[in-house]
């Protein structure tokens, strides 16, 4: 395919969280010019200061965008409009979304995207397998217990690295323009057999609870997580969990013309570099 953007400058938006940092990473191999951005990188963007945003649109022709903390939340689609209208008018002519399967709220904002007038792909993502790795559920799972208010719920979780992949094609690519990718991996799986696969791999049992939503929100309130926080994630686990995410879809496939990676690769990966090494 063509690589129309190969030497335009690109932002990447929460350019260190687990997708941003892999979406530049890639980027900067193909010697795209990055701009990471992010309350913490150098180039500071904050979703709730717009004085923020001129500067890291300077120069720009595709984004990478990505809102933190996600798209289900409040406030998100007023934010994702605001930052469109201003992308627009610095010059940008391609936005990648990553979006969240089965959000009703994320969908909004994806019609957004697709109603700003530059070309659109929309990355539509379903559980990440790294937030078994690089969020506070590795510390469950380094302990050898993870327990959420989710039932036989199967979930297809998908690789970031998946996403990246996706994602850097659509921003760097002629033939993913108005495309819309459900990515997934290539099986769904129940969070108590994703923890029976993790402990067959590993060596270490880890085990797997059903907590009621109320009994979730009282351990996260203890742990001294924030209430926006806690409100979010009970929102998360008590409506998203319902079955609507459980299919797999072929959007790996068909940004990409192959499989997506299975959950089995990425925890033999990971337990052998050590990722829930105490």
């Amino acid at each position: 395919m063509t690589n129309s953007t190969q030497h335009e400058l690109t932002l990447v938006l929460n350019g260190t969280g687990k997708t941003g940092r892999r979406v530049a990473e890639r980027l900067a191999g193909r010697g795209v010019p990055v701009r990471v951005a992010s309350r913490s990188a150098e180039t500071r963007f904050d979703w709730t200061d717009e004085t923020t945003w001129p500067a890291a649109l300077d120069g720009v022709r595709a984004v990478y965008l990505a809102y933190a903390p996600d798209l289900a939340v409040p406030g998100a689609p007023k934010a994702i409009a605001a930052f469109c209208e201003a992308a627009v008018e610095a010059g940008v002519r391609r936005l990648v979304l990553l979006s969240g399967r089965g959000e009703s709220e994320a969908e909004v904002c994806e019609d957004i995207v697709r109603g700003c007038g530059t070309d659109w792909t929309i990355v539509r993502a379903a559980w990440f397998f790294q937030n078994f790795t690089e969020s506070d559920f590795a510390g469950y799972v380094r302990a050898g217990h993870l327990a959420l208010p989710v039932g036989d719920v199967p979930e297809p979780f998908v690789d970031a690295d998946d996403i990246a992949d996706v994602a850097v094609a659509a921003l760097t690519e002629d033939g993913h323009r108005g495309r819309l990718y459900e990515l997934t991996g290539p099986r769904a799986l129940t969070f108590a057999e994703a923890m029976g696969e993790i402990s067959e791999l590993t060596g270490s049992e880890v085990g797997y609870g059903t907590l009621t939503p109320d009994e979730f929100t009282a351990a996260l309130e203890g742990a001294g997580v924030p209430a926006e926080e806690v409100a979010f994630l009970a929102y998360l686990f008590t409506t998203l969990f319902d079955g609507r995410n459980e299919r797999p879809a072929d959007g790996v496939r068909r940004a990409l013309g192959r499989e997506p990676r299975d959950f089995r690769d990425f925890v033999r990966e990971a337990a052998a570099r050590g990722a829930w090494t105490a």
